[in-house]
């Protein structure tokens, strides 16, 4: 068991990342995977006023209402995939009255599907598979067993089965723990065994589990409670909270035990205290996870599978202040904060006060993520359909759909909540960002620029994903592993790189070819002026 563990953590760190060389430095093995500026990782120095920058997508068109008499406003938990040509999205039906009834009944909670052929048009198909209300058209694909919160995925492991080509783990049932489901099609689901798979952990929201290709197995991840007092979360002003363990599997059936995540707080990333003059106060410094989260939606991002993407939900709650009653319908709050429930008659004032948003987060290793303090999605400049508890649940899954403007290439979309757990049924909305475009190495007219440390690369040519302004730029030099400009490839050989392309070839003056670089530890050196860079990539062919 130890040698087997021994061998496991091996792989994982020969397939993500570094290794020491010579006198301690940091030696980074990327080949020819696509790295993006989503963390610190392959940073040695910032100059100047370069800075690592998270990007909020933007809001689009409405996908889909959830009014329908077995729907309702309890619609979180939202999956979207892409699959061979059709765009599949699962989502919980259900409704939650704070009236007493008086706006529409209350509904058990059930799962349902609609589907798309681009991503943006959505429609809800007739299944014909379970009753509600007396009839069988509508568009629900679960109702039983995990139906609270089901989190369905397309099996990538080559070895998987036919029947089992659609998986999802699900919870909500008559014992404690995650439930595992196959489906040949996404629509017709069976339990892969009747009892749990995961029992350690509280599970009451979106749990999900998924093929990891880079590692070669299952992960999952789901909520937990966290009752110690740690120092991330007195940092973040938290004395227990919502958190999220992991686990891993080889037939998704048997997993190990769950493990706590850990987080470092993107403040200034690719900076120490020192650098940002008001930030040396620990209090000002967060160094953990920064808030509770409620969600996690991490996923591998299809362009760098080695990094996971994670888009948690933060939940926040600052009482009656003066700004909570300036929020989206004062008097509506009142009875959501008093309305009595099974589990508190009283009713609870929360249901008032709180505040959920989205946030980004990333791992290299599965385990250790890098979350950004700030909001990823906010709730926005909204009179009715937003700022309550609920509302701003991001999607688990990103999808490439066509850009509203008709020259302009594919950007990503997801899918987030709103209107939850209001009188009528709730909201699906799109938001769009660029490909690769969660973050970036910025910087204004003024300049500055980031210096890695060594990587080796494989590949002859070297592309990015970058925009400036018209008068902005890019510049690369690539060095030796102790800083010095190889010829050829040194800053000044570099023309200015200026525009907005997703797949860019980098030429210095004489040649584009990095074939003699292939194999031996260089740095790269990035002096931007007004530009944003994504992301970049050493190839051997087409990017």
């Amino acid at each position: 068991m130890y040698f087997c563990q021994l061998f496991r953590a091996a792989v994982i760190l020969l397939s993500f990342g570094s290794t020491l060389v010579g006198d301690n430095t940091e030696l980074i093995t990327i080949g020819d995977r696509r790295e993006l500026f989503v963390d610190a990782f392959l940073v040695d120095h910032l100059r100047g006023n370069a800075e690592l920058r998270m990007h909020q997508p933007i809001p689009r068109e409405i996908a889909l209402e959830t009014s329908e008499p077995w729907e309702g406003n309890g619609t979180n938990y939202v999956t979207v995939f892409q699959d061979e040509g059709i765009y599949r999205m699962y989502y919980r039906g259900g409704h939650y009255s704070y009236l007493g009834g008086q706006d529409r009944p209350d509904h058990r909670d059930v799962y349902c599907y609609a589907e798309s052929r681009d991503g943006i048009v959505w429609q809800k198909p007739n299944l014909g598979l379970f009753e509600s209300a007396g009839t069988k058209q509508n568009n629900i694909i679960l109702d039983g067993i995990g139906r609270h919160a089901f989190a369905p995925f397309r099996d990538l492991n080559p070895n998987c089965a036919p029947e089992a080509l659609y998986k999802a783990i699900g919870w909500k049932g008559s014992a404690k723990g995650l439930y595992a489901f196959k489906s040949r099609d996404g629509i017709n689901w069976k339990l892969l065994t009747p009892d749990p798979v995961i029992t350690d952990g509280a599970f009451d929201s979106m749990n999900l589990a998924f093929w990891d290709a880079v590692a070669g197995e299952y992960r999952s991840y789901h909520r937990d409670f966290k009752k110690e007092r740690s120092a991330d979360l007195i940092l973040a002003g938290i004395d227990s909270g919502r958190d999220i363990k992991t686990a891993h599997s080889a037939d998704f059936i048997h997993w190990s035990k769950p493990e706590w995540l850990n987080y470092r707080a993107n403040v200034n990333p690719g900076k120490t205290p020192s650098d940002t003059g008001h930030l040396n106060n620990a209090a000002d410094y967060p160094t953990g996870r920064v808030s509770e989260l409620y969600t996690n939606q991490i996923l591998p991002y299809y362009r760098a599978p080695h990094i996971l993407l994670g888009f948690p939900t933060r939940y926040t709650d600052r009482g009656w202040t003066e700004s909570a009653k300036a929020l989206p319908r004062y008097e509506y709050r009142k009875i959501r904060a008093t309305s009595p429930t099974d589990t508190m008659p009283q009713g609870s004032r929360r249901e008032g006060t709180a505040v959920t948003d989205g946030m980004f987060m990333t791992s290299r290793d599965r385990k250790n993520f890098s979350i950004w303090p700030e909001s990823f999605i906010r709730p926005g400049l909204r009179s009715h359909d937003s700022w309550f508890y609920g509302d701003m649940y991001q999607n688990w899954g990103l999808v490439e759909t066509k850009s509203s403007l008709p020259d302009a290439p594919a950007e990503l979309s997801m899918y987030v909540t709103e209107r939850a757990l209001q009188e009528t049924g709730g909201i699906i909305r799109r938001y769009s960002i660029r490909i690769d475009g969660f973050g970036s190495l910025h910087a204004p007219l003024v300049g500055g620029e980031l210096v890695t440390k060594p990587l080796i690369f494989s590949g002859n040519k070297l592309g990015l994903n970058f925009s400036t302004s018209g008068v902005g730029s890019i510049r690369i030099e690539i060095q030796d592993s102790n800083g010095r400009p190889l010829p050829g490839y040194s800053l000044e050989e570099c023309p200015e790189i200026y525009g907005d392309n997703l797949e860019y070839l980098v030429t210095w003056m004489k040649t584009s070819d990095l074939t003699s670089l292939a194999g031996r530890p260089v740095r790269l050196r990035f002096v931007l002026k007004d530009a944003d860079l994504y992301s970049f990539k050493f190839t051997a062919g087409s990017l």
